[in-house]
């Protein structure tokens, strides 16, 4: 690494790298619990920190600096017209059931009302178009956005037909061209999954750097000399950035770090377990789920939910900035250790779920709000990931070790009893994907029909459906959703090998349903 300058003025940088990612949940059907999932996303997540950004750039553009992956299915989703439409009459529904409530309830969720209304006045101001601001934001080298696998597949389990790896990350690469005007230079790997000589692959798609977990580095052959506090490069010519567990325990770690705090929003206690089935579907709801109107807190973690305090928004936002200040000087003394033992400028990854901050830690924009206006004071130097390339670092060749950032630290929570079964269904499919994009389909009906067969590929291969299934959440959602693309995709190849079988209203209904990737390309399976 270059050798610190004698004139430098901070201890050291610390890059914060923030996932957003969500599945692709279209349906053509009102009240879906996976619209849900986005709507809730776009209001306690991404507008909030699309705000924070903004807010810290217009105070100190010097030191506003993040690193964000943006999956093709969340653009994909946050590009839809019909989807965009539907928000606002979701945000209105949510505006009803709290001017519904008993007055103690009303008066508790007031800070929950005026949050709503505030982030939906900037929904309404930039019009629906948050890419626009992730854009701005990156035009400016304030963001640093990352692409990701397509459908955020699973790479290790894709291995067997390296054309499928391909497919995932060409689509994605030729995606977020079409959407942000040039290609992405990185990429968050989907987990930060790796495997051996997937840098190659790698390599020739364009993509120069990517995200690991620690031991992905650690691991490394040879082992780094900086350990995860340098970046390494693949002998392709590929760098890595290595999670710093440090760096990221006391934000993710619900029962160790600050999310658990009692002055902390509650998120499990949801209004919608709570209403009666009448209700809910007074407003159109038919069954139980959470609405995303929560206004109690933490209070104890041992405290049953029905025993849980009403949240008081001053106390929380204190508390955070209490938080903040903390971890900066938690940071401030980890670098200022790592530039005594070497001659190096030292540097910490901090990566995490964008959704951790707003959705499932609420208070989580603030913090980072509070990290961007308050880390010059700890003599921390923000930076984002192409920053610290652009820099021209001389770093070490080091291949990477087979890892991920799931339980266990390999594949294990992507490949076990639960979810087992799905590789080799995927697998098959992409075989036979692989083996009829190599032949030549000169008319157009043919290519119409692959291309959607490789759309179908693609969502069957998407990780979150094997996640949820090893978490036991929503299983029979994940299931039915693999089970559907699958069957889609099938049937599209008996179309195509067999033209008898032509279903013209089944091809169209699939086609408006998932119409993701317009731009999509069969010839981004060939290696």
């Amino acid at each position: 690494m270059n050798e610190q300058s004698p004139n430098k003025n901070y201890l050291g940088r610390l890059a914060i790298v923030l996932h957003a990612h969500l599945p692709y949940v279209r349906k053509n059907e009102k009240n879906s619990l996976e619209e849900d999932w986005l709507f809730q996303a776009i209001l306690e997540c991404y507008i909030p920190l699309l705000q924070v950004m903004e807010s810290c750039k217009k105070h100190d553009n010097s030191n506003t600096k993040l690193t964000l992956s943006l999956s093709p299915t969340l653009l994909s989703l946050l590009q839809n017209k019909q989807i965009k439409k539907k928000f606002s009459s979701w945000i209105k529904t949510r505006i009803e059931f709290l001017t519904d409530l008993p007055h103690e309830e009303q008066v508790a969720s007031e800070f929950l009302m005026k949050n709503i209304k505030n982030n939906y006045l900037y929904w309404e101001k930039c019009h629906g178009d948050l890419i626009e601001r992730f854009k701005k934001l990156c035009i400016t080298g304030n963001l640093d956005i990352l692409t990701c696998a397509a459908t955020h597949g699973y790479l290790p389990i894709l291995r067997e037909n390296p054309e499928t790896v391909l497919g995932q990350i060409n689509t994605a690469i030729r995606s977020h061209e079409v959407i942000f005007g040039t290609r992405p230079s990185g990429i968050w790997l989907p987990e930060c999954a790796y495997y051996e000589h997937l840098d190659n692959i790698l390599r020739n798609c364009g993509i120069r750097y990517a995200v690991l977990d620690g031991h992905g580095i650690l691991n490394g052959s040879p082992r780094p000399r900086y350990g995860v506090y340098a970046p390494i490069c693949s002998k392709k010519g590929v760098a890595f950035f290595g999670r710093d567990c440090e760096s990221t325990l006391p934000v993710w770690s619900s029962r160790d770090g600050f999310p658990g705090n009692p002055v902390y929003r509650e998120f499990h206690k949801d209004l919608g377990w709570e209403l009666s089935s009448s209700e809910l579907q007074k407003k159109g709801i038919t069954t139980n789920r959470p609405l995303g109107l929560k206004f109690h807190r933490i209070t104890n973690n041992k405290s049953l939910l029905g025993k849980k305090e009403f949240y008081i928004e001053g106390e929380a936002l204190k508390k955070v900035e209490e938080h903040a200040e903390q971890y900066l000087l938690s940071r401030s003394n980890q670098l200022k250790n790592l530039s005594l033992s070497s001659s190096f400028d030292p540097m910490l990854i901090a990566p995490f779920d964008a959704e951790l901050f707003g959705h499932w830690w609420y208070e989580g924009p603030r913090f980072i709000e509070n990290i961007l206006r308050k880390s010059i004071d700890y003599s921390i130097k923000l930076t984002n990931l192409k920053e610290i390339l652009l820099n021209k670092p001389n770093i070490q060749i080091c291949d990477p070790s087979p890892s991920s950032w799931g339980q266990g630290g390999y594949h294990d929570y992507w490949l076990n009893d639960k979810n087992a079964w799905i590789v080799p269904e995927i697998t098959k499919a992409g075989s036979v994907f692989v083996e009829l994009s190599s032949r030549e389909f000169n008319d157009d009906f043919s290519i119409r029909l692959l291309k959607q067969a490789a759309r179908e590929l693609l969502l069957s291969e998407s990780s979150d459906w094997s996640f949820i299934l090893r978490a036991g959440t929503t299983t029979e959602l994940a299931k039915e959703r693999i089970d559907r693309h699958l069957f889609r995709f099938w049937k599209l190849i008996d179309m195509l090998e067999k033209r008898s079988l032509i279903d013209y209203n089944f091809l169209e209904d699939i086609e408006e349903e998932d119409n993701i990737f317009p731009e999509i390309k069969i010839k981004d399976w060939q290696l």
